[in-house]
């Protein structure tokens, strides 16, 4: 099955915690009720990267590393996908969750304690589906 979700990692040079999300967001999209994504890094130490950072204006830098879920399109461009609107916290993203854009970024609170498991990588990849699930029947 060819990749319909780009999973981009956003990190920097020599961030444990960024190396290891890539690492776990690699592994969870190896397995084949995810082959429909495809893992990415974006290195924000990078002026490339640093300014796919910047497009997504939702993500805090103090809050690193993240992982957005879009598309790239026709025209080159990633293309976040928008967050559907909830009132409700999300029970496994908690704090870590975007709400703009399908996603999360790191809670460093006492709570979160800068963890980012397999279950919210994979919650964040579901959120991904059925957003396009949701756009292509409208």
């Amino acid at each position: 099955m060819d990749a319909t979700l780009e999973a981009v990692v956003f990190g920097k040079t020599g961030c444990d915690k960024c190396k290891a999300l890539l690492r776990r967001a690699h592994e969870l999209a190896q397995q084949p009720e995810w082959a429909d994504v495809r893992v990415c890094y974006v290195d924000v130490d990078t002026e490339e990267g640093l300014v796919e950072f910047c497009r997504m204006e939702c993500l805090n830098p103090q809050r690193l590393p993240a992982l957005v879920l879009g598309r790239f399109e026709a025209d080159g461009q990633f293309h976040p996908i928008p967050a559907p609107p909830s009132a409700v916290p999300d029970p496994v993203l908690g704090a870590c969750r975007l709400y703009h854009i399908v996603g999360l970024q790191t809670d460093y609170s006492p709570r979160g304690r800068g963890v980012i498991t397999p279950a919210m990588i994979a919650a964040v990849f579901e959120q991904g589906r059925a957003a396009q699930r949701t756009a292509a029947s409208t």
